[in-house]
């Protein structure tokens, strides 16, 4: 299999975040044409000179990304639709990337959003997929809840995992939403109210599970040289993945795409697990953001009790994990779920998370997951991003790499020898 070539010269930009409400009346239209004039008005650039496209959405049908070109006036000479759910914060940056690359696009919004009116999860529920609806509805059992029950009761046998382990993300994930003004919850959460919840489909209660809302996340893709000529705070790619249908024969699911590629992840980026200074899990369920601490390398798989037991997942921790607090505190509009990750990556990148900053912060890994059908989801991937280096920074990196060469025994400067014996 040939390896995947780099990402080197791509540059992501101008988070955008439309705020979340619980419900709305607006359709998926109006919180994609809101991310849009967003994405316009803070980089400066007139709309004619966004020529690409991507849109992420479940309500916008039976529109597609097409649709959206017409409604909003847009002519893109390179356009996509993804319907990857929670993996399509991911699968958009590696798809605009590569147009990027190829001069296909100069300047990609990728864009993601739904709307919440009082009936529209049951809706979505309900054409989600045929053949799960199919599979499992004649049992009495729909939407992810079940699924996710079924999938944490095996993990909890399977590797000694408690109630408390599960409820150690939740309540650091919503630490870190407090500082964070877009967030949907407002209000401290304690370890002992996480387990008094009320049950919703054992083991599951309800803070392990989302609150549905409407809203929009959007960012944009463009070469870094790009960056630098608009004046734009931007971060860099350093490395991405994507996996479907990974270990399909397992009986019940306990590890995710990720595990396949997260090698060639690494790789890419020329770094290892221990370098990563935050990391933006997808966060449906604590369960699958513990599989995502194992299959990404952070600890063994079956090892994520213990790895949350031993760490702090808030923003000033020692693990700082879904620094925005995460779907289940920041909320899940629709899609835009699997943007959340990546807006905050970004943020944290360019110093403009605020007080939930992570400190010295120079690496982070956003993952994806999405598209649950009757038993496990289907769609993973995951993006490393890298702080761009200013002019003057680089400099000072320059001279730091020199003096530590210098002091290498039998090197000289930055010599070859040097460098391999560093």
């Amino acid at each position: 299999m040939n390896r995947r070539k780099g990402y080197e010269g791509v540059a992501v930009a101008v988070p955008v975040t439309v705020p979340y409400v619980r419900h709305s009346t607006r359709s998926a239209h109006w919180f994609i044409g809101q991310a849009l004039e967003a994405l316009v008005k803070v980089s400066g650039l007139a709309k004619e000179q966004i020529d690409g496209l991507t849109v992420s959405s479940f309500s916008l049908a039976p529109d597609t990304a097409v649709g959206v070109t017409q409604h909003l006036g847009l002519s893109p000479r390179w356009l996509d639709h993804i319907p990857t759910g929670g993996a399509s914060g991911v699968m958009a940056l590696r798809r605009a990337a590569r147009a990027v690359q190829a001069g296909d696009a100069d300047v990609v919004a990728c864009v993601a959003a739904d709307t919440n009116h009082v009936d529209s999860f049951r809706q979505t529920l309900g054409s989600f997929s045929n053949f799960a609806r199919d599979a499992s509805y004649p049992y009495g059992s729909g939407g992810p809840n079940s699924i996710f029950a079924f999938i944490t009761s095996n993990y909890m046998r399977e590797f000694g995992a408690t109630r408390e382990d599960f409820g150690r993300i939740a309540v650091d994930q919503r630490t870190n939403a407090l500082k964070n003004p877009n967030a949907m919850f407002k209000k401290p959460l304690t370890l002992d109210e996480y387990i008094a919840a009320r049950p919703i489909a054992d083991p599951i209660h309800l803070f392990d599970c989302v609150m549905p809302c409407a809203g929009a996340e959007a960012f944009l893709v463009m070469s870094e040289t790009r960056a630098r000529e608009l004046g734009l705070a931007h971060v860099l790619v350093r490395g991405a993945i994507e996996r479907h249908n990974a270990f399909a024969d397992d009986p019940v699911m306990v590890r995710g795409g990720w595990l396949v590629d997260r090698a060639e992840l690494y790789a890419q980026a020329g770094v290892q697990p221990k370098d990563i200074d935050f990391v933006q899990t997808y966060d449906d369920y604590p369960v699958i953001v513990m599989l995502q601490f194992e299959d990404l390398g952070f600890c063994g798989k079956g090892e994520g009790p213990s790895f949350v037991r031993e760490n702090r997942m808030t923003h000033d921790g020692s693990f700082p994990n879904n620094t925005s607090g995460g779907q289940l505190s920041a909320g899940q509009a629709g899609a835009a779920g699997g943007f959340l990750g990546m807006t905050e990556a970004i943020r944290q990148l360019t110093d403009a998370a605020g007080e939930r900053a992570v400190p010295d912060a120079q690496l982070g890994l956003v993952a994806g997951f999405g598209m649950v059908t009757y038993d496990r989801c289907l769609c993973t991937g995951a993006v490393i991003l890298g702080r761009a280096l200013t002019p003057a920074l680089s400099r000072k990196r320059e001279r730091e790499t020199h003096d530590s060469l210098s002091t290498v025994p039998g090197g000289e400067g930055r010599g070859e020898g040097a460098g391999r014996s560093a």
